[in-house]
């Protein structure tokens, strides 16, 4: 670690990992599961507690991830790379398709505090009291943990129609998120999920989502770390960087998972924004995600 990183956020060299023995332990049972995805969800807690860590990022990239799986349980071919490209590149009178359209929800779902109002505008196809409804689904067990609180919520979705399950998913997630008090969606179950734990309810959906959580959540960790040193390196530069509106367009890369040239308006000229995202990437700050020589998206 560099003494420049050290002089702008002392935090940069204190990283909290995942002990291995959370995510290396094979358990079987439900309590030895939930006792694993226990242990997990508090190491990300304190992960999430650092003062420096980009949170809006961490989320559009875990609901990227999250969007993924969910075209994968539809079928589709879609990864990350195309639903970039469906919904980064999408021009004002185009459509997303089908794999962009389940990218979108996904971003709207993280985007907002937690609340029907957001979750509606999030699936705008469930109404309000449907939503309010699922995730206030009633509970069979007598501990009614943030999983078990997720699975109930998941498992009512799922229950009524099995063609919502990105539905399910998204609500389960939000579901969690509120029984941790977080105030936004943090995707950390479908990921870890397989299609044939969409199938299963009771007991054995709660052991699927355990092992979804302690899996996701061994992901956000590393994936939070990783992106909170590339922040403090992006905020390094910054004095570096004297094109006008330079602020405002550093901040895109901590909100957005990928930005394109022409989303950065306060630069005022897309050969002034091409530029600068070149200097970024020069200054190893900022990736270019394509590997194209037209089209590019940029991210952290």
């Amino acid at each position: 670690m560099t003494s420049t990183l050290n002089m702008h956020d002392s935090a940069a060299i204190t990283l909290v990992h995942m002990p291995p023995w959370v995510t290396s332990a094979r358990a079987q049972d439900l309590e030895d599961m939930a006792f694993l995805s226990g242990a997990a969800l508090a190491t990300l807690q304190l992960v999430l507690g650092c003062k420096s860590m980009p949170q809006t990022l961490l989320r559009a990239r875990l609901a990227l991830s999250a969007a993924e799986a969910c075209v994968s349980f539809l079928g589709r071919p879609e990864r990350a790379e195309d639903l970039r490209d469906a919904v980064h590149l999408l021009r004002p009178s185009d459509l997303p398709g089908p794999a962009g359209e389940v990218y979108l929800y996904w971003q709207r779902a993280v985007e907002r505090p937690i609340s029907i109002k957001a979750l509606h505008r999030a699936l705008p196809m469930h109404p309000p009291d449907k939503i309010a409804r699922w995730l206030n689904a009633p509970s069979t067990c007598v501990a009614r943990t943030p999983i078990v609180q997720a699975t109930q919520v998941l498992e009512a979705v799922l229950t009524e129609s099995s063609r919502v399950e990105m539905s399910g998913l998204i609500l389960a997630d939000a579901g969690l998120s509120q029984a941790l008090g977080w105030d936004h969606i943090v995707p950390l179950l479908t990921s870890g999920l397989k299609q044939s734990d969409l199938h299963k309810r009771g007991d054995d959906l709660r052991l699927a989502c355990h092992r979804a959580v302690t899996v996701c959540a061994g992901e956000a960790v590393r994936m939070a770390n990783d992106l909170k040193q590339k922040t403090v390196r992006l905020n390094a530069v910054a004095p570096k960087l004297r094109a006008k509106g330079a602020g405002s367009a550093l901040e895109l890369f901590l909100t957005f998972d990928a930005v394109t040239p022409a989303a950065l308006v306060s630069l005022n000229s897309d050969r002034a924004a091409r530029r600068f995202c070149d200097r970024l990437v020069g200054l190893g700050v900022v990736r270019e995600l394509t590997g194209r020589e037209t089209f590019r998206l940029y991210g952290v």
